[in-house]
């Protein structure tokens, strides 16, 4: 399964994007049944996708993250490339749907 940086803080948040040109973030919180079922395909998915590094933020604890990112709901997940956002999913997410958009980005990416 691919890591997962645990960002505690707008700071890390911000290093991480900068750090990593494939970035793709989590963001959940403890009591969200959703996240923890969704958490490890995302995870499996990822796996993929070696030059994605994936991070998660727990939005209870960094409650700045709803205002950064314009976030409503949880679970999200947000595909950044070189400080852009380039996909975003939140709640149900449909895999395959994902998966295929990835390729594409990625794809593209490498190319």
């Amino acid at each position: 399964m691919k890591e997962v940086h645990e960002l505690t803080s707008i700071k890390m948040i911000e290093d991480f994007l900068e750090n990593h040109n494939l970035s793709f973030l989590f963001v959940s919180r403890p009591d969200c049944s959703v996240c923890h079922a969704v958490l490890p395909k995302l995870r499996t998915l990822l796996d993929d996708y070696p030059l994605i590094h994936l991070g998660h933020i727990d939005a209870s604890k960094v409650e700045e993250v709803a205002e950064k990112f314009l976030i409503f709901t949880v679970p999200i997940m947000i595909l950044i490339i070189d400080g852009k956002e380039y996909i975003r999913e939140d709640r149900f997410v449909r895999f395959e749907q994902l998966e295929e958009k990835l390729d594409q980005i990625y794809n593209l990416y490498n190319n």
